[in-house]
Order: structure tokens, then sequence, then C-alpha cells
């Protein structure tokens, strides 16, 4: 040892005023060489440290593929669950909506049925009523002589045509204005045959009008009058009744020759009486005119006559207006019925869109299917030294491997292993 000391102490190299001894140096090699050592072993474990981090994110990848193909088939089986659950609520829907049409119909049905009836019911009643009141109007004939005053004031006030006239034509013009609708009527109408009735009563469903005329022969009915009130005896009251019977047949012939035109005025035309009590008595003393005016298909009216006869009509055009509407509803549900067909096409090209989405769903699968497939490729490539005696591209002895190694001879060099199926 004492030899070896002065050997170390020996000087090597001086630096200015510094000598750096041979021991000195050794040991600032050792040191060296121990920083070197200590960089290599951080290097290789930092190296160790990153492939240890490249598999785990590789595998975090792989569970990250197969958590997204998870969920595209959960997305797919809730699609499908989804489509399902729409067709089902669209067929309900469409059995309800049809459903709720026909009650809907056979209610509308039944309530025009309902209707109809109750509309000839009252009909009936108000015909009853009317006989009841005839033969009440025949009961009471007496107190018809209480009314002579009035009827002295009316005779007063119809002395003349114009005068007449125009109180039958004001009595029949209130009692239609007050019981139908300004476009159901229309009053001096021109026919085809240039007559101009009082007035004219417009039928539904375009059929032929209703003619109804106001003027009444009161100068015959006024002589009648004259000679049961004076002293001129039967025979003047036979002639003046007479009379009254002539001047009623020509009135009834000229109604029915210039009023009743077929295919556009109705089969019946309508005198009317603006007195009840003149009415009263054509009806009971004098039944053949009656009779005569029937066949001719003229009807004599009275106020009250009219004023049914008229509510009759108003309750027909009500009818018609109700089927109007009825048939209104119809061509409503008839569009209805093309938008919930409109709706079932639209619902068949969702459907195929769906479809389509599946294929395409199918395709991206198939898609997964190949990058997994390739994930396991890239995952089996390994990273290691050069073989000795291997060229770069050469095959491995049992020919299944190949690999490719860089670098010259003795140092580390990075190795692919490709494994083919």
């Amino acid at each position: 040892m004492d030899n070896v000391s002065p050997i170390f102490s020996t000087p090597v190299l001086r630096l200015g005023a510094t000598v750096v001894s041979l021991g000195d140096l050794l040991f600032a090699a050792g040191f060296l060489l121990f920083l070197l050592t200590l960089l290599l072993v951080i290097v290789l474990w930092r190296g160790a440290r990153s492939r240890a981090a490249a598999e785990a994110e590789a595998a975090a990848r792989a569970r990250e593929a197969e958590a997204r193909l998870a969920e595209v088939a959960r997305t797919q089986a809730e699609l499908q669950g989804r489509m399902g659950t729409i067709a089902e609520v669209f067929g309900q829907r469409q059995a309800e909506l049809t459903k709720a049409i026909s009650e809907r119909l056979d209610g509308m049905t039944s309530r025009l049925g309902h209707s109809i009836t109750e509309q000839t019911k009252s009909t009936h009643e108000n015909l009853a009523k009317l006989q009841e009141r005839l033969a009440v109007i025949d009961t009471a004939q007496n107190n018809i002589q209480s009314l002579a005053g009035q009827v002295v004031q009316l005779q007063q006030i119809l002395s003349n045509k114009q005068t007449r006239g125009a109180f039958g034509q004001s009595r029949m013009e209130a009692i239609i204005a007050d019981g139908l609708p300004s476009n159901a009527y229309e009053f001096q109408a021109t026919l085809s045959n240039g007559s101009r009735p009082d007035c004219i009563v417009k039928m539904p469903n375009a059929a032929p009008s209703l003619v109804i005329d106001a003027k009444f022969p009161l100068e015959a009915w006024n002589a009648i009058r004259a000679a049961a009130e004076g002293e001129a005896g039967p025979e003047a009251r036979k002639y003046a009744e007479s009379g009254f019977r002539r001047d009623v047949e020509v009135h009834v012939k000229a109604i029915a020759e210039k009023y009743l035109i077929p295919g556009e005025t109705q089969d019946t035309a309508f005198m009317f009486v603006p007195s009840e009590s003149i009415f009263a008595e054509i009806h009971e003393n004098f039944e053949a005119l009656v009779q005569r005016a029937h066949r001719a298909r003229v009807v004599i009216v009275s106020p009250s006559l009219l004023m049914l006869s008229i509510q009759v009509i108003q309750a027909v055009l009500k009818d018609a207006r109700m089927r109007e509407q009825a048939h209104l509803i119809q061509a409503e549900v008839v569009k209805l019925m093309q938008d919930v067909s409109r709706l079932d096409d639209r619902v068949r090209k969702l459907q195929t869109h769906f479809l389509q989405a599946n294929k395409d769903i199918d395709l991206i699968i198939t898609s997964a299917d190949k990058v997994t497939k390739r994930g396991e490729r890239i995952e089996a490539l390994e990273l290691g030294a050069e073989m000795n005696g291997k060229a770069v591209g050469a095959p491995d002895d049992d020919g299944g491997v190949k690999s490719a190694a860089v670098g010259g001879p003795g140092s580390g060099s990075l190795r692919l292993r490709v494994v083919e199926e």
C-alpha cells in the first residue's frame, strides 16, 4: 500500500495553480462512470415505463372501442323498440280515429232521424190542432154575428180593388216574412210565361216553387153579405151566392192556368183569404166550391192556415239545411281519411328510412370488427433485439413470421414481428 500511494499522488496534470494527481484523475473518472451508469439506468427505466404506458393506452383504447360497440348495439336495440312502439301507437290511434268517426256518423244519423221524426210528429200535431180549431170555428158561428161591426169596417177598408189587394198582399207578406228567411221567397216575381204572382216560395233541393195568390173576389162576397142583411129575400141571396161561386171559379181557373207551370212551380197553388170569418163561411156554405178548387189543385187558405203551412215549409227548409251540413261533414270526414292515408304513407317511408339506418348500423359494426382485428394485430407487434444472421425482411425458420431489423451488429435495434393468421 505504501508503494501504491506515491503512484496515486504522482502529479499528472497542472491547471494553473491546481495540480491534478493520478488519484484525483481516477476518482473523477470513476465518478463520471458512475454518473453515466446512473443515466443509462434512468434511460432504460423510462423506456420500460413508456412501453408500459403505451400498452396501457392500447388496452384502454380497446376497452373504449368495445364500450362504443356495446353502446351502438344498445342504441340499435332501443331504436328497434321505439319503432315497434311507434307502429303500435299509430295502429291504435288509427283504430281509435276510425271508431270515433263511425260513432259520430252513427250519432249524427240517429239525431237526424230523431229530428225528422219529431218534425213529422209536430206536423201531425199541428194538423190535429188545426182540425180542432176548425171544429171550434164551426161551433162558434153564432159569435160571428157579433163581429159584424168589424166586418163593416173591413168592408169600408176594402171598398175598392186597389185597397183590397193592398190589404191582402200586406197580410200575406207579413205572414211569410215572419216565418221564412229572406232568400226563401220572392214577391211579384215574373214566371217564364210572363205572369207575376203575388208571392213564390222557393223550395229546397231545386224543387219547383210554391205560388201564393192574394187576390180574393171580395165584391161578390160583399154582395152576399148585403143580401143577407137586407130585405131583398132569398132569391137575391141565391143570386149573390151564384155570382160569388162564378167569380171564385173564374179566379181559381186563372190561378191554375197562369201559375201552375210543370217543372217551374208546384202542382198546387195557394189562394189567400185575408179573413178567418170569410174562410169559415166558405167552408161552411160553399163546400162544392172548395172541392172544385181542390180538383184544380188550388188550396184556399186563411191567415192561420197559411201561417201553419209556412211553419211546415220552414221545417222542411231547416231539414234541408241540416242535410246540407251532413254532406259537408261527410266531405270533411273523407278529407280526414285522405289525411290519414297520407300519414300512413309517410309512416311507411319513415319505416324504410329506419330499415336503411339499421343496414348502415350493420355496416358500421362490420367496420368496427375490422378495426378490432387490426387492433389485435397491432397488439402483436414486439420490440426486441435483432436476431443474429437475419437480414431485413428475411423469413423466419417457421416460415410464418417476418421481421425487420434496424441498426448495425452489436447495437440495440427495433424489430417488428407480424404474426399472420
